[in-house]
């Protein structure tokens, strides 16, 4: 059975964990003690991934007998900077090991990604233009004229040189002329077709056309009923998140895509509502806007850890 895909927050936690060991074990200025343990005692999937971490530091500890042997006769600056290489070794190839596990590897070798929170834009060798969202990664393979979404979300303009196709877990989109969005989730993959038209093949049912202004969802089964999308869900190209009357907890879980670390919310929060445009590049403005259009308030105990609380009613 393969690995469930992790999520944005079990990878910045992944992340988080392998540069804590990193820093330990280098012996810099860098390494904090006490910053490492309100970090761990800040969440217990911090704590966890924590552990983890060091059962596998554990496993790669061990120096070869002969490389010690090697530096017995060596002078004593000789000998301490094989033995620091020796442990800088040591100490990367478990954090290696680690985060290989824990952030797919694919991602760290595709072509085009972005990191938690980023929105990039690319203009291929055709004139065509392909942008990524939050957290997202593509590969090319431009002499077949095919697109391999990874993970995230895409958005893809085809000047109409010649058709392009994306590849993604669940089918084959193909564009001729005009512009697509793919948002790609665990079970499924959202296309939406901003401009022109889009040819979907499904890994099951018929080759499905989709015209500008509809959005079709496609899992293993299958391609759903069509659609039409809603303008604000593209916000992103624009580095901005659309709401309208949407149920704040709503809000808060895409907001969360685009902020490294944990973002969490009292059950009260979920049916305020907010409306408004809030731009992606500083979502510590933007939950300083929501306290203060809204009965919240917000608790940050890091940049990484923030807690959205009910504002209690001041007599």
């Amino acid at each position: 059975m393969s690995r469930p895909a992790p999520t944005p927050e079990a990878r910045d936690t992944a992340r988080a964990a392998a540069r804590w060991l990193i820093l330990m074990e280098s012996g810099g200025d860098e390494f904090d003690p006490a910053a490492l343990q309100h970090w761990r005692d800040s969440h217990a999937h911090h704590e966890a991934a924590w552990q983890k971490a060091q059962q596998l530091r554990q496993r790669f500890v061990g120096i070869p007998a002969s490389l010690g042997m090697a530096t017995l006769d060596r002078p004593a600056l000789a000998r301490r900077t094989v033995l620091k290489r020796a442990l800088g070794a040591a100490a990367l190839v478990p954090t290696a090991w680690f985060l290989g596990r824990e952030l797919p590897l694919q991602v760290w070798r595709a072509d085009l990604h972005t990191a938690t929170g980023e929105q990039r834009r690319w203009t291929l060798p055709d004139g065509s233009a392909v942008q990524l969202n939050t957290d997202s990664a593509l590969n090319l393979d431009l002499k077949a004229r095919r697109l391999v979404l990874v993970q995230g979300e895409m958005a893809l303009n085809v000047d109409g040189a010649a058709p392009l196709s994306i590849q993604m877990p669940y089918g084959l989109v193909t564009v001729s002329r005009g512009e697509v969005c793919l948002r790609l989730g665990d079970r499924s993959c959202r296309i939406s077709v901003i401009s022109g038209s889009a040819q979907l093949q499904p890994l099951r049912g018929p080759l499905l056309g989709l015209e500008v202004g509809q959005q079709v969802s496609v899992q293993t089964t299958g391609a759903g009923a069509l659609a039409r999308f809603d303008v604000a869900q593209l916000g992103w190209r624009d580095g901005v998140l659309v709401a309208h009357d949407q149920p704040l907890g709503t809000f808060l879980r895409e907001l969360g895509r685009y902020r490294r670390g944990v973002l969490r919310w009292d059950d009260a929060l979920e049916p305020l509502r907010v409306t408004g445009s809030f731009r992606l590049a500083n979502t510590d403005r933007i939950l300083a806007l929501l306290s203060a259009s809204l009965p919240v308030e917000v608790h940050m105990r890091t940049p990484y850890w923030v807690t959205l609380t009910l504002r209690k009613n001041v007599a």
